[in-house]
């Protein structure tokens, strides 16, 4: 008995699905042109409501590839968690020889067993494997941003990424290991290590990730993002996106004071303050020169300028 129009099955409701699925619902192919739906794909369809996301289209092609296929490179890294690089367009791997005609998905032809598991419910490829894969397509700074975000999140280690590269013989393997010697335990997200490595590259000191900062007499003041503890200068990043609540301004109030009152200086960095990165960085060298740092200002170089000028 066909179902009437208006009506989309539940279990059809929230995913993409092929014609043949629809019609084991007791969706016909008229039903299928009217508005209660929506063409994805030749012979893939989604509720005309369903919010568009990364994971259905992902899901959609998924329903047309090879069996075998997993999601690969940096779309891969976004089933992490991790959004870095072009988000178009998306990538997938097979053992077969079938190729995409569709202009928005690269699929990777592979030789060798692809070892991939499910992540939410998608076939992705490994993160150290996904880490080599995407070192093709990310320059250094990201790629550094994804191992130490795959790292944070425990997809991976240290020592189990480090032991991978160096058995490792695929494409963009040789590009991981030279950055891989900038990947530092205790970063948090992608946006201190972005900071960190627009400091680092810029020719300043490195600062140390996420310490613990007391005060001479060894009480704790304050947990820092990244410390130049040499020279009491704590840089973080503030990613809120809306207004604190009183209590977090208090909060927040209370633990500048404690720090300042021990001496230290702080540079915080917005969103809005990363539409000028060389002035990030002078802000930087300035609070530095303040505690008696010696060294050169930034050098900010055409590699540097390339890598950080846009970054979000």
């Amino acid at each position: 008995m066909a179902r009437p129009p208006e009506l989309v099955p539940a279990h059809l409701a929230g995913r993409p699905f092929t014609r043949r699925q629809a019609s084991d619902a007791g969706v016909g192919l008229q039903c299928l042109r009217g508005p209660a739906y929506r063409t994805l794909l030749r012979g893939v369809y989604v509720a005309a409501d369903l919010e568009l996301t990364l994971r259905t289209w992902i899901a959609a092609f998924l329903l047309v590839m090879p069996l075998d296929t997993a999601v690969s490179h940096t779309t891969a890294l976004r089933v992490y968690g991790i959004d870095l690089g072009r988000r178009w367009p998306l990538h997938f791997s097979t053992n077969g020889s079938a190729v995409s005609r569709h202009g928005e998905v690269v699929l990777h032809r592979r030789v060798g067993r692809l070892h991939a598991h499910a992540v939410q419910g998608i076939v992705v490829l490994g993160p150290d494997r996904t880490v080599v894969d995407s070192a093709r397509l990310l320059n250094p700074v990201q790629l550094v941003q994804a191992m130490e975000a795959l790292i944070h999140a425990g997809w991976t280690t240290r020592e189990q990424l480090a032991a991978y590269l160096a058995s490792c013989h695929l494409d963009g393997v040789v590009r991981a290991r030279r950055v891989f010697a900038l990947v530092r335990d205790g970063a948090e997200s992608v946006m201190e290590t972005l900071l960190r490595l627009m400091i680092v590259f810029a020719r300043l000191p490195e600062p140390a990730c996420n310490v613990d900062i007391r005060d001479d007499d060894g009480r704790f003041l304050a947990r820092g993002d990244l410390v130049l503890a040499r020279w009491k200068v704590l840089v973080e990043y503030d990613g809120w996106q809306h207004e604190r609540d009183a209590a977090q301004r208090a909060h927040d109030l209370s633990r500048r004071e404690r720090l300042e009152a021990a001496g230290w200086r702080l540079v915080v960095v917005t969103i809005d303050d990363l539409r000028d990165t060389h002035r990030v960085v002078r802000r930087v060298h300035s609070a530095l020169a303040a505690r008696g740092y010696a060294g050169p200002p930034p050098a900010c170089n055409t590699m540097w300028t390339s890598w950080f000028s846009h970054p979000v």
